[in-house]
């Protein structure tokens, strides 16, 4: 059973409950519950009823959603720190989405009454609440309007530079950028099949964006912010 230090250590880093005082933090990290997944398990499934949320401690998981037809796409993946599950564990409704154990995954859930009596308690958590909800949205809308406006070698630039960050080469080399999964995950994420990731990530080669290895990528971020612009389309 996990203790509530080890809730309270990653709590205190998210944006939700960070400003909270040290006591009423304590509070909250008491109603956690560790469970743990192996890899490939489901956390939940989509028409779940939405009964917990979750904090990732250890791991990687999937968030995803599919066709009637069986067609996957990939929202994003949590890693450790990140809440998952908060829409259906606000309201009560069914999932809309599923959530898979990518490896394996240590988490704490908070049971959706302990979540509405926090809310209750503590209005600013309400309030920063209503922004990750919001957050959340305009990401998913991001996504699946460059899946549906931009090819593919630009979505995959565009992800890249997410990764990246604020990280820069020195003059003349290249930042290596280790991906963290397969190249059938990244597919999910960006809307395509693994086949047509595999041919955008040779149109970035051509025009110099990038370098591949076995398990990383060598990344000219300035070039593939010009892809991502859509300066070489």
């Amino acid at each position: 059973m996990a203790t509530s230090s080890n809730v309270f250590a990653l709590l205190s880093k998210t944006a939700l409950f960070a400003e909270l005082p040290s006591a009423d933090l304590q509070a909250c990290s008491a109603m956690f519950r560790e469970v743990r997944f192996g890899k490939g398990e489901m956390l939940f499934a989509r028409g779940d009823p939405g009964r917990h949320l979750y904090l990732v401690a250890e791991g990687r998981v999937r968030i995803a959603t599919s066709t009637d037809e069986g067609r996957e796409l990939g929202f994003r993946h949590a890693l450790p720190g990140e809440l998952i599950g908060e829409i259906a564990a606000l309201d009560g409704g069914p999932r809309s989405a599923e959530a898979m154990a990518l490896a394996p995954v240590v988490a704490y859930s908070l049971e959706r009454g302990a979540l509405r009596d926090i809310l209750a308690r503590h209005p600013a958590i309400a309030a920063r609440f209503l922004d990750l909800l919001c957050k959340r949205l305009r990401e998913t809308s991001d996504q699946l309007k460059t899946i549906a406006l931009h090819p593919l070698h630009v979505r995959l630039a565009r992800f890249l530079l997410l990764r990246l960050g604020d990280a820069r080469p020195p003059p003349g080399k290249r930042v290596p950028l280790e991906l963290g999964m397969s190249q059938g995950e990244l597919a999910l994420l960006l809307g395509a099949t693994r086949p047509k990731v595999n041919e955008a990530f040779g149109a970035l080669e051509q025009v110099g964006a990038l370098a591949r290895k076995i398990d990383r990528v060598f990344c000219d971020p300035a070039k593939l912010a010009e892809t991502a612009r859509g300066d070489d389309a």
